[in-house]
């Protein structure tokens, strides 16, 4: 029978190893990409997306993303939402001591729930959040 300590240290082990996964998880979220023909790098927001009767909601995290500076359309049953992240000006000739917030041009294609959606896409960002309200088509 093992012993309490023995208990205690695999759940210890267990906990951080679901903690080191987590943080490869967020590193490979925020990792540059290539991108389509452009060869761009990309880096791609993370994105909840719900639905109710008459639309489906989504909203995209774009921390210090001004909203002229991002596009969103429907191609093939998906959202795409594309931009460009960059330092303010002030901070560009600054000692970054720490920088986890990507920077550069991102895009991220959200498969959509199956339907017809109202055009063009209209969207808002609001506190670093793009919300993007697709009514539903009859």
């Amino acid at each position: 029978m093992p012993k309490d300590s023995d208990a205690a240290f695999w759940m210890w082990a267990e906990a951080c190893e679901r903690l080191a996964s987590a943080e490869r998880l967020r590193h490979r979220i925020f990792e540059p990409q290539r991108a389509g023909p452009s060869r761009l790098p990309v880096w791609q927001p993370p994105a909840d997306v719900l639905e109710t009767e008459h639309e489906v909601l989504v909203i995209v995290a774009l921390p210090g993303v001004p909203s002229g500076a991002v596009e969103a359309g429907i191609v093939d049953g998906a959202l795409i939402v594309s931009g460009l992240r960059v330092l303010p000006p002030e901070l560009r000739s600054a000692a970054i001591h720490r920088l986890e917030l990507p920077q550069g041009r991102f895009e991220r294609r959200i498969p959509l729930p199956p339907g017809r959606y109202s055009t063009p896409v209209r969207h808002s960002l609001t506190d670093g959040c793009l919300t993007v309200r697709l009514a539903k088509a009859d």
